[in-house]
């Protein structure tokens, strides 16, 4: 079970109350070789630099494969989970997307990333349903500049 459903919810005042200030840090989750291959087997993207370590070491800058951007971006929904407060009567909350995605720096296979989560809008929209944006920079341990930065909508419903 994600913990983010552990958590108690928190009234949508309170919520509205956290705009500008970060909200959290998810604990690092490791890009190893094998979950890009697994990644690269359900978006059918096998290109060199993703799965063959030995020629990416070879004909690359980055000395190793890398992970695809948007396998990186993917993992915003459980960091996100980790970190991200429920709000009291919520029905269901949905990806709205993105007003901003950039992919910065690449992560090496076998790098360990997490995101760092501000929230920048709570803003009700209609009587249930609020429009969330989150400003998240996912981290590469150990390294300077980040693998991403996102400003993600979600849409929020309440019962």
């Amino acid at each position: 079970m994600n913990e983010v459903w552990k958590k108690p919810p928190v009234s949508l005042e309170t919520y509205q109350g956290m705009v500008g200030k970060e909200i959290g840090v998810s604990s690092w989750h490791l890009l190893d070789q094998g979950r890009i291959d697994t990644y690269a087997d359900v978006i059918e993207d096998h290109q060199f630099i993703h799965v063959d370590p030995e020629r990416a070491k070879k004909e690359t800058a980055f000395g190793t494969t890398i992970a695809h951007g948007f396998l990186t971006m993917s993992l915003l929904s459980i960091m996100s989970y980790e970190v991200m407060p429920v709000l009291e009567g919520t029905a269901m909350g949905v990806n709205y997307g993105f007003d901003k995605l950039r992919f910065i720096s690449p992560v090496r296979s076998g790098k360990r990333v997490r995101g760092r989560f501000v929230l920048a809008e709570a803003t009700l929209r209609k009587p249930k349903e609020l429009l969330s944006r989150t400003n998240v920079t996912v981290e590469i341990e150990g390294e300077e500049k980040p693998a991403l930065v996102a400003d993600w909508l979600g849409l929020i419903y309440f019962s």
